[in-house]
Parts: C-alpha cells; sequence; structure tokens
C-alpha cells in the first residue's frame, strides 16, 4: 500500500466534469484506490463518494492504492490532477 498527498490546483475543484475523469482514470488500474481529506475516505472509483467530499481549489487529499499496480496508479492520478485537470 502507498500514499501520496497532492493539492488540487484547477479553479474548480474536483466538480462533476473533472470528477468524472478522475475517476475513469482510476477504474483503468485493477488496485483498489482510495481518495482522504481530512478523516473522510472514499472509493477514487466512485463519483458519488468522489463528489461527497467537496474537493475545492486548495485542498489537500491524499490518494491511497493498494495492489498489482498501485505505484502507476498514484503515478498516474498524481499527473492527471497536476497536468491535465489543472485547466478545468
Amino acid at each position: 500500500m502507498i500514499s501520496r498527498n497532492v493539492t488540487i490546483q484547477n479553479a474548480q475543484g474536483l466538480h462533476a466534469r473533472p470528477a468524472t475523469f478522475f475517476i475513469q482514470k482510476a477504474n483503468s488500474y485493477k488496485s483498489s484506490i482510495w481518495v482522504e481529506k481530512e478523516d473522510c475516505r472514499v472509493n477514487a472509483k466512485s463519483l458519488l463518494g468522489v463528489l461527497s467530499l467537496g474537493i475545492k481549489k486548495g485542498t489537500e487529499i491524499t490518494l491511497i492504492a493498494d495492489g498489482a499496480d498501485e505505484a502507476s496508479a498514484i503515478d498516474g492520478l498524481v499527473a492527471l490532477i497536476e497536468v491535465e485537470l489543472a485547466d478545468c
């Protein structure tokens, strides 16, 4: 199991559209993946779960992955948040 903190930089946070891209990416990995904000942890492959966290710009979240491709999952999701979703 590995984890990494990342800060959301895009203006709207993880609202519906970027959250959908995030979940699609998370679902491309075999590992179990969670998103944690403060004391709340949700399945990163669940749209309702991710949206329920109310992640806004400047929020620090923790990505946690456990499984065969956990390192690639974390690297891929961090890259998605920091680069691809930065302008959403």
